[in-house]
């Protein structure tokens, strides 16, 4: 039974920072990433890190490069999202997602490369 749990989530300011975690324990040597889902619009990968020691391989949607950061603390077995310079079009629910099984190829900024979700949290951004 996976057992992500996000948390972290807010309301802010545009300009502002806000922190999103989630437990790690079953993923340690796993990939994982961060989805958002605005109403009405598909789920959208924004960040991936791969299952190694830290400094993981990570991966960014454009639109946040330079802004968000993901890692992973393995000490507190924590995925971490670092979200500053938030913009308004930044809010979404946030989901964090594991990944067990998959091809070498497979684009890890797709849901399909995950198995395992989280049940979500809102991110609200105010201009």
């Amino acid at each position: 039974q996976a057992q992500l749990v996000e948390s972290g989530g807010g309301s802010a300011q545009a300009g502002g920072s806000l922190r999103l975690s989630c437990p790690t324990s079953r993923y340690r040597d796993r990939r994982m990433a961060w989805f958002r889902q605005a109403p009405g619009k598909e789920r959208e990968g924004v960040a991936s890190i791969s299952g190694y020691t830290s400094p993981g391989t990570s991966t960014y949607v454009d639109s946040v490069k330079g802004r968000f950061t993901i890692s992973k603390d393995n000490a507190k077995d924590t995925l971490y999202l670092q979200m500053n310079s938030l913009k308004p079009e930044d809010s979404a629910i946030y989901y964090c997602a594991g990944r067990f099984i998959g091809r070498d190829d497979d684009d890890y900024l797709r849901p399909y490369a995950y198995q395992d979700w989280g049940q979500g949290t809102q991110v609200t951004v105010s201009s």
